[in-house]
């Protein structure tokens, strides 16, 4: 397991070199998560009762990976237009705004 780790740290260096389908979620979050990228943010989730963490990656600046956490799972979700996260960052609920306008929306396939 450490090797690829180890493997995955050091291909994943450049969002453009991201394979097109990944094995789980949980291996295209570790990539993601590991890879550079032009735009790769967090927002303060401390407000939401349960989202606990919110991030975005986008290797263009226009479109890009939105991940998050609730106390049991994180989830990823792709082609998330840069406006739609900036708005979610400025929600007044973040729940509410992902059920409205991410989930079921922008989805993540393997």
């Amino acid at each position: 397991m450490l090797f690829q780790v180890i493997a995955i740290s050091s291909i994943a260096q450049n969002c453009k070199i991201l394979p097109a389908h990944f094995y789980s979620y949980e291996q295209a979050i570790s990539w993601v998560k590991n890879a550079s990228f032009k735009i790769k943010e967090d927002v303060n989730t401390s407000k939401s009762s349960w989202i606990r963490s919110a991030s975005y990656y986008s290797c263009d600046g226009k479109v890009g990976y939105f991940i998050f956490s609730t106390d049991s799972k994180e989830y990823i979700h792709e082609g998330i237009p840069v406006e739609i996260w900036n708005k979610f960052k400025n929600a007044d609920s973040f729940g509410s705004y992902y059920d409205h306008y991410i989930r079921k929306k922008y989805r993540f396939y393997l």
